[in-house]
C-alpha cells in the first residue's frame, strides 16, 4: 500500500477534526512550539486506524506520518521554514512511533547515560563527563506518557500503588523509573546504555584503561581459572570490564550468568543468562539473586558470573567458589579492594546465619584470587586502578598483596589526569597455576620498572 492509496482511502486530504479549537498563538502568529507539536499530534492519532497501522511497515507508517503533518501545517497556515517542518515532523514521528524527545539521544551512540529530571532538565554522560540538553518534554503529563510507553514495553507498570521501575529495553539498556510522590519535583527517569558492539581489550588499551602487561595478566587469570571480583564505584565501568573479561573464556565451557538486570553481553555461544523477577503487585513471587545462584549450581555450569553481588547470594557465590566452580567472576561496589572484602563480609550475615567472622573471612580468603579495583577519574576516563592477590590469612586478618597500580601524579591544564602504571615487582603467588595450566606468562609482565 502506497502513501498515497491510505490517505485516499481515509480521506486524509480534508479539513481538520470538527469541533477542536486550533492551537493558540503568539503575538508574532505562530503558535509554541510544544503546543503546535502536541496538537498535531493529538489530531493524527485521532485520524489514525490503529487496526490498518499495525499491518503498516514502519517506512509506510513514517511516510503516512509525514504526509499527514505537512497537510496540518498547510491547513492551519502555520508559517514554518522548511527546516522547521522537518524537525516537526520528525518530533512528531517520534511521539507516534516512537520515545518522543528520547529518540535523538537514544540514537546517539556517544551517550552512556540519560538522566531526566522533570520534564525541563535532561541530561546526558559523554566519555565520563555530564551536561544538560536542550532537550525537554512539554510537561510532566508529556514526560509520563513516554515513561508509560517505556516500561509498558516490558511488561511492567508504573503508577502511585507502583512508583518504581527498574526495567530493561530490547537493546539491553537498564531503565529506573521513580514518580511522585517519591519524586519530590517530578517523575525522573535515568537510562543506563550500552554499547551495541562490546568493548574488546584493545578498546581499553587505546583508552588508557590498563598496559599491555596487565591484559596479558588478565587472559591469563581467565584461562587459568582464577576466581576474580571487579569492584568500583557507580559508573566506573565494571560491567563493561566484567564482558571485556569473559572474553577470554574458552568457547567449550558452559557459562550460567546470574543479574538483577540482564546487562551482560558474553560472546560464547554456550551461555545461560538468569535474571531476576520482582514481585507482582500483591508482593509475591519474586526471585532473587540468591535463588538464582543456586538454581544455577543445578545447571551444570563451568563457571557462573553473578552480574553484581549485593545481597545474601554473597554466601551461595562464595560456596560456588569453593566448591568447584573455578573461574567465577562478579562485580561489586566498593571504593577499594579492602572494602569489597568487608562489603562481602557484611553480605554473607545477611543470609541469616549466626556465622563467626573468621570462618567468613576464611571462605573469602580460600575462594578469591584477584580483585581488580576501577575507578572513573575526575576527567572521565575509566582506569583499572588497582590489581590486588588475595594471599590467605594472617590470624583474623584476610591478606592482599598488590600486582600493579596506578599512580596518579595530577592534572594537567585541560584537565586531564596524569599519571602511569607500574608492577609492584610481586610475584603473584596464582602464577604457579596460571603456568600448570599451560599458560605461558612470561615473569618480565611483573618485574618492577623505576620511573
Amino acid at each position: 500500500m502506497t502513501v498515497t492509496q491510505w490517505l485516499a482511502r481515509k480521506g486524509e486530504a480534508e479539513g481538520g477534526t470538527a469541533g477542536e479549537a486550533p492551537p493558540r498563538r503568539t503575538a508574532s502568529g505562530s503558535p509554541p512550539y510544544q503546543e503546535l507539536k502536541s496538537t498535531i499530534h493529538r489530531r493524527l492519532i485521532d485520524r489514525l486506524d490503529l487496526s490498518t497501522v499495525a499491518d503498516l511497515t514502519p517506512e509506510q507508517l513514517s511516510g503516512i506520518i509525514k504526509t499527514v503533518v505537512e497537510n496540518m501545517i498547510a491547513q492551519e497556515g502555520i508559517p514554518l521554514s522548511r527546516p522547521e517542518r522537518d524537525r516537526l515532523v520528525v518530533e512528531i514521528q517520534n511521539e507516534t512511533m516512537g520515545l518522543g524527545p528520547l529518540e535523538p539521544l537514544l540514537s546517539d551512540t556517544g551517550i552512556s547515560d540519560i538522566m531526566v529530571n522533570g520534564p525541563h532538565g535532561v541530561f546526558v554522560e559523554r566519555r565520563g563527563k555530564i551536561e544538560k540538553t536542550d532537550v525537554s518534554f512539554k510537561d510532566n503529563e508529556h514526560l509520563m506518557a513516554v515513561i508509560e510507553r517505556i516500561v509498558s514495553k516490558v511488561g511492567r507498570r508504573v503508577d502511585e500503588a507502583s512508583p518504581m521501575v527498574d526495567a530493561r529495553l530490547a537493546d539491553g539498556s537498564r531503565v529506573n523509573v521513580i514518580i511522585p510522590p517519591l519524586a519530590i519535583d517530578g517523575p525522573a527517569l535515568s537510562i543506563r546504555r550500552f554499547g551495541v558492539t562490546p568493548l574488546k581489550m584493545e578498546n581499553l588499551l587505546a583508552n588508557g584503561s590498563l598496559t599491555g602487561e596487565m591484559a596479558a595478566a588478565f587472559e591469563a587469570m581467565v584461562k587459568a581459572r582464577m576466581n576474580i571480583l571487579v569492584s568500583g564505584g557507580t559508573g566506573a565501568g565494571k560491567t563493561t570490564f566484567l564482558n571485556v573479561l569473559s572474553s577470554s573464556i574458552p568457547d567449550n565451557e558452559r557459562i550460567i550468568t546470574v543479574e538483577d538486570a540482564a546487562e551482560l553481553i558474553l560472546q560464547q555461544e554456550h551461555t545461560v543468562r538468569l535474571e531476576t523477577r520482582p514481585p507482582n503487585i500483591e508482593g509475591k513471587g519474586a526471585i532473587t539473586q540468591r535463588d538464582l545462584v543456586r538454581n544455577a549450581l543445578r545447571m551444570r555450569p563451568d563457571r557462573i558470573i553473578v552480574g553484581e553481588v549485593r545481597g545474601a547470594e554473597a554466601l551461595d557465590m562464595l560456596q560456588a567458589m569453593n566448591t568447584g566452580h573455578d573461574g567465577s567472576i562478579s562485580t561489586i561496589h566498593a571504593n577499594a579492594p579492602r572494602d569489597a572484602l568487608s562489603r562481602i563480609e557484611t553480605m554473607v550475615l545477611m543470609a541469616g546465619f549466626d556465622l563467626p567472622s573468621k570462618a567468613i573471612r576464611e571462605q573469602i580468603a580460600s575462594a578469591l584470587n584477584v580483585i581488580l579495583q576501577l575507578s572513573r577519574m575526575s576527567d572521565g576516563t575509566r582506569k583499572v586502578i588497582t590489581v590486588s592477590e588475595v594471599t590467605g590469612m594472617e590470624g583474623d586478618v584476610v591478606v592482599m598483596q598488590d600486582i600493579f597500580v596506578f599512580e596518579k601524579r595530577g592534572v594537567d591544564r585541560d584537565g586531564k589526569v596524569l599519571g602511569e602504571y607500574r608492577a609492584t615487582g610481586v610475584r603473584p603467588k596464582f602464577l604457579d597455576a596460571v603456568h600448570a595450566a599451560g599458560i605461558h606468562l612470561g615473569a618480565n609482565v611483573f618485574a618492577y620498572r623505576k620511573k
